[in-house]
């Protein structure tokens, strides 16, 4: 099928399936892989070290990011990302039964967050390219959900298959199947995003190595001259800082028994609660925050998006005191957590799409800002687990209440200097 017929095709054809292709690794790492290896006896302190660490390409991606606006098209680097993520997913699969097991899957896994944090650049890149200002937000909530349904995949329907597959074959194999099956799942929709995706634009070609770096350093500089960018550096690592100490620990948590703070649920419980309720709660969430900011523009929802965002991560420190037995208790938790991650979530993704993205690099410069979002992710992330393990799962949580207070000065604070939407039209063809 040419590029011009993929264009030709409604938004909703390839954006939900390409933005659930870029969810997809990153949630696996981030939340799967963290009950994966509780199950198989690794320690809070060490999953939530490793599993941060490796997720450092989604923070560095913006050094890579302008090769890609070099060579070939988007759609070219998308495609084969995605392709080789799900054979590296296999063979993480095939590394668990071994011996040093933890060691080997991590290193897999690394090349599974290289291999996606280049994927977000591209996809990033067609969204950028192919759709008007007007659309982008029009989309925004599609785009959120999308990337948020393969959170809820991952961390629910693959969880609750790997408790299920526990139950009869162990955990290492149950384990194996889940592996091969995100990779199943990747390559399927490399498979399919030959044909449906646009191309996003020809590459900028270059002569030599020499200039390629030339653009890098253009690239830097141009980022770092925008307007408010300091600001706009701090609003986005804080934005997500309290995310980032909660959405790890979360689920060992609720795995974790009584005896030591947890709620003792079992992988399919947690799957279950993820899956279901958390599902179609997030699902709505990101809908309804995409239209919402649509209606009434980025710059009179922003501080309401953030305390939307934020505010409902006090479940955790109501359910770490409380201790409920209630499956459908801890179940409507996550629900209001995961509608108002949803709806507040795609506030952050449009900020950075219209406020630091334009201009001539676009595409590496909101790799640059989501890298930096990233960073405001990874590092709380890395020490969650030690401070989890130091002061219990009860101060834990209290601590992550106080850690949204920044996000709420950020976001009511920040300054603007582009119109939230911009009137022009969706272009009909591209350059290929």
């Amino acid at each position: 099928m040419s590029d011009k017929s993929a264009l030709q095709r409604h938004p909703a054809t390839w954006i939900p399936t390409v933005y659930f292709g870029m969810g997809l690794p990153f949630v696996a790492i981030a939340q799967a892989s963290a009950l994966m290896y509780k199950n198989l006896g690794i320690s809070d302190t060490q999953i939530a070290l490793w599993t941060s660490l490796i997720m450092l390409p989604w923070t560095l991606k913006p050094l890579w990011s302008p090769v890609l606006e070099m060579f070939k098209t988007k759609k070219h680097f998308v495609v084969a990302t995605q392709l080789v993520t799900g054979f590296t997913f296999a063979l993480v699969a095939l590394s668990l039964p071994l011996d040093g097991f933890f060691r080997y899957s991590i290193a897999l896994l690394a090349v599974v967050a290289f291999s996606g944090s280049t994927h977000d650049i591209a996809t990033d890149g067609v969204y950028l390219s192919v759709l008007s200002s007007k659309l982008q937000a029009k989309y925004i909530g599609w785009q959120g959900a999308a990337y948020n349904i393969a959170k809820i995949v991952s961390g629910g329907g693959f969880v609750y298959f790997a408790g299920e597959l526990e139950k009869t074959i162990g955990v290492v194999h149950a384990w194996m199947v889940v592996m091969v099956t995100y990779g199943a799942v990747m390559i399927i929709l490399g498979l399919y995003h030959i044909k449906m995706l646009p191309s996003g634009g020809a590459a900028n070609q270059v002569k030599s190595f020499s200039e390629g770096m030339n653009t890098l350093w253009e690239v830097i500089k141009t980022f770092f001259q925008k307007k408010f960018i300091i600001w706009y550096i701090i609003f986005i690592i804080l934005y997500r800082f309290a995310e980032g100490f909660a959405i790890k620990i979360a689920p060992l948590f609720f795995k974790a028994a009584v005896s030591e703070g947890g709620l003792g649920l079992s992988t399919s419980q947690i799957g279950l609660v993820y899956g279901v309720f958390g599902s179609a709660a997030f699902v709505v969430g990101s809908l309804l925050g995409g239209y919402y900011i649509a209606a009434r523009g980025l710059k009179r929802t922003l501080f309401t998006l953030a305390c939307i965002f934020n505010i409902p991560f006090a479940v955790y420190a109501v359910l770490s005191i409380t201790q409920p037995e209630n499956i459908y208790l801890i179940a409507l938790a996550v629900a209001f957590e995961y509608f108002g991650y949803g709806f507040g979530f795609v506030g952050l993704m449009l900020f950075m799409m219209q406020q630091i993205a334009p201009g001539k690099y676009k595409m590496a410069h909101y790799a640059f800002a989501s890298g930096i979002m990233n960073l405001g992710f990874m590092i709380p992330s890395m020490m969650s687990g030690y401070l989890s393990d130091l002061v219990g799962y009860k101060i834990f949580f209290i601590w992550v209440l106080v850690a949204t207070i920044p996000a709420l000065m950020a976001a009511y604070f920040v300054p603007f200097k582009n119109p939230d939407i911009d009137e022009t039209t969706l272009e009909t063809n591209e350059r290929s």
